[in-house]
């Protein structure tokens, strides 16, 4: 009788069978003009997304069950973890993060190949091709290198169970997330590719595509702000952004999608930026799959990169054919990838969006240089030297500074045309606001001057925004004789491309309020109290009640209680401590507390250093954290301006077949 071990082989061979037979019957199709063959790969790429689905299924059953037998599940599971925790192991280890991502690649790529069938575009087998390359080779990876199937001599009576840290409900949320990120750069990836074989490289496949990209970024959106909060919560350090190397290469591509977003409207509208947007969607893929070489190869030393192992090289080799075979494409259609119109104005709105896209390409390649001077400097002075995070903040913080004021520039600029009187006019309430929120914050008594540019240039564009968003508004109100929620209403359903955009934009904003107020404002004190003193760190008053130690069989934990007041108000109580679990004694996870206090928006963070049992005496680690909770609220606005972006409205559009395109060659028949 085949037990879970076996199904799970057997569901993973089969997967990968149905991917090589897809991608040999797509190039099959191509090259001998076989439409029979070429539905029949398409219809294996269903199948092995089923087949890949019945693998997964497998190993959460194994997990959900305590099946001990199985190597992986006794290594990242222990009956000691909840259920929810537990079915977050499948992902918790390298062999079942990289079956997860080839389910989420097998799915993906079954969805893309009958999409892009039923809308008739001319290079839907080039995409099927190229999908289905890309899930072989994973799916080679999960069955001969890395199998989360593979069995014991005997079944284990308890597993050891996740690495202590990852007992969180975060594990549930960002590291699916993230990978599901990474993943779904393969569909652009794809289109882009199809698009550079055919010869059809204008304005279609840039519709084609959006939904795809739009989907990829935001999923790596959410698992980069889930990340954040993670680690904010968890790690105990006081930050939510460290950038570490795995940080990085996850944000790398987050950074060239957004920038592939923003060109596609120009290419889509004016015909420009051909060669930037397919770079672009091919280099996002790039970089995903760069990200899970560093996580996955051991190369760099981080604390989310999983043990080094073998699959490294395997990696690096597929990238370095990807790269290869992708730029000799481009350089083979450069005469087609010439922009349809030339920049009539350096004050126009496209302008706005390349100048947009060379500072994000600017920080990506900066971030990039920073994350891999380690390997550089080790291949040319025989040592690895590391950059740390003040090379980001001073290299990074004015570029990123520049993107939000292009945020609130873009939206007043016109097409085409330059600044003319009447979008010279757009800036008076902007830049006044920007003045007013300086003016205020000195006469607050904020004298860093840094800080004040900052919150400044965040004012000007939220005003920006509000400015055009109500001019939207009042439009609709004086046309239609609305009211005002009516008009509002309407104005973002019926643009939702470009209002929902805004709506991202104040996100984004409110992020960097977060940021700035917590950089530049926080306050750290580590303080020693014996029960019943408190100390004063930076306004607020902690008062230390006592110790409180608990434990079971698989558990100690270690809490001090603690009060916290400011000016005599109202006390808020919250608990720090320590967390040791048997089997993982030499690495106590810290317990985190953290109260927001109203309405100043500070967090008040506290950890537990170390303690004494004898005279109940406790050494705790204080950080006042002013405005991180704008982040989470920032966070959600943000994801609220995607869902308005990516509703139905704009992406249930009909995308015509590639039709002839000037200068283009007749393409090669696909046979379907």
């Amino acid at each position: 009788m085949l037990d879970l071990a076996d199904i799970g082989r057997i569901a993973v061979a089969l997967a990968l069978g149905l991917a090589v037979y897809a991608l040999g019957g797509s190039l099959v199709a191509l090259r001998f003009n076989a439409p029979q063959m070429a539905l029949s790969a398409r219809n294996a790429t269903g199948a092995a997304a089923l087949a890949a689905t019945i693998a997964i299924a497998a190993l959460a059953v194994a997990f959900m069950t305590r099946d001990f037998s199985i190597r992986f599940v006794a290594e990242n599971s222990s009956r000691a973890m909840p259920a929810g925790l537990t079915l977050s192991a499948v992902w918790g280890g390298q062999a079942g993060s990289l079956l997860y991502w080839s389910w989420i690649l097998a799915i993906l790529s079954a969805a893309a190949t009958f999409r892009v069938w039923a809308s008739g575009l001319e290079h839907r087998v080039w995409v099927m091709a190229t999908l289905m390359m890309v899930l072989s080779v994973f799916l080679g990876l999960v069955a001969f290198a890395t199998s989360p199937f593979e069995e014991l001599p005997a079944a284990l009576p308890d597993g050891r169970g996740l690495n202590p840290l990852l007992w969180d409900s975060g594990m549930q949320i960002h590291p699916p997330l993230l990978l599901a990120g990474y993943v779904s750069f393969t569909v652009p990836f794809a289109f882009a590719i199809g698009a550079l074989a055919t010869g059809r490289v204008g304005r279609e496949w840039i519709r084609a595509v959006r939904g795809w990209m739009l989907l990829a970024w935001a999923l790596q959106s959410a698992g980069l702000l889930f990340g954040a909060w993670w680690a904010y919560r968890v790690l105990g350090w006081g930050g939510y952004w460290g950038w570490d190397p795995v940080e990085n290469v996850a944000l790398i591509p987050w950074l060239v999608s957004t920038a592939y977003l923003h060109s596609a409207i120009v290419q889509e509208r004016r015909g420009m930026l051909k060669l930037w947007n397919v770079s672009l969607a091919i280099a996002a893929f790039i970089l995903a799959i760069l990200g899970t070489f560093v996580v996955r190869s051991g190369i760099l030393t981080s604390v989310h990169s999983f043990a080094k192992s073998d699959i490294g090289p395997v990696l690096f080799t597929f990238l370095g054919i990807v790269l290869l075979g992708s730029i000799v494409l481009i350089i083979y259609r450069l005469p087609l990838l010439r922009a349809d119109r030339q920049f009539e104005a350096a004050t126009s709105r496209e302008a706005g969006f390349l100048f947009n896209n060379l500072l994000l390409a600017t920080v990506a390649a900066a971030t990039f240089w920073g994350t891999m001077f380690p390997l550089i400097s080790e291949i040319f002075r025989g040592a690895k030297m590391a950059v740390g995070a003040p090379f980001y903040d001073q290299v990074n913080g004015p570029l990123i500074l520049g993107l939000v004021v292009l945020a609130g520039v873009g939206p007043l600029l016109a097409w085409r045309s330059g600044a003319s009187g009447r979008v010279l006019r757009r800036f008076i309430w902007p830049l006044a606001t920007a003045v007013l929120v300086s003016v205020l914050l000195v006469a607050l008594g904020m004298r860093t001057g840094l800080a004040v540019l900052a919150f400044s240039v965040c004012g000007f564009t939220a005003a920006s925004i509000l400015y055009e968003f109500g001019r939207a508004i009042l439009g609709y109100r004086r046309s239609r004789q609305a009211t005002l929620w009516t008009a509002t209403r309407r104005a973002l359903l019926l643009n939702r491309r470009t209002h929902g955009g805004y709506v991202v934009h104040m996100g984004i904003v409110l992020i960097a309020v977060g940021v700035i107020g917590s950089t530049f404002f926080s306050v750290e004190k580590a303080v020693s109290l014996a029960p019943g003193e408190s100390a004063v760190v930076g306004g607020y008053e902690i008062s230390f009640e006592r110790l409180v130690f608990s434990g079971s069989r698989d558990l100690e934990t270690v809490d001090a209680i603690v009060h916290t007041s400011r000016n005599g108000s109202t006390e808020s109580t919250l608990e720090a401590g320590r967390r040791i679990h048997r089997g993982w004694e030499s690495q106590p996870v810290s317990l985190v507390g953290i109260v927001t206090t109203l309405p100043r928006l500070d967090d008040v963070y506290v950890l537990l250093s170390n303690w004494d049992p004898e005279t109940g005496g406790a050494t705790l680690r204080v950080i006042v954290n002013p405005l991180v909770s704008v982040i989470w609220f920032g966070g959600v606005v943000y994801f609220g301006g995607v869902m308005v972006v990516a509703s139905p409205g704009v992406l249930r559009r009909r995308v015509p077949s590639f039709g002839p395109e000037r200068g283009a060659p007749e393409p090669a028949k696909a046979g379907a």
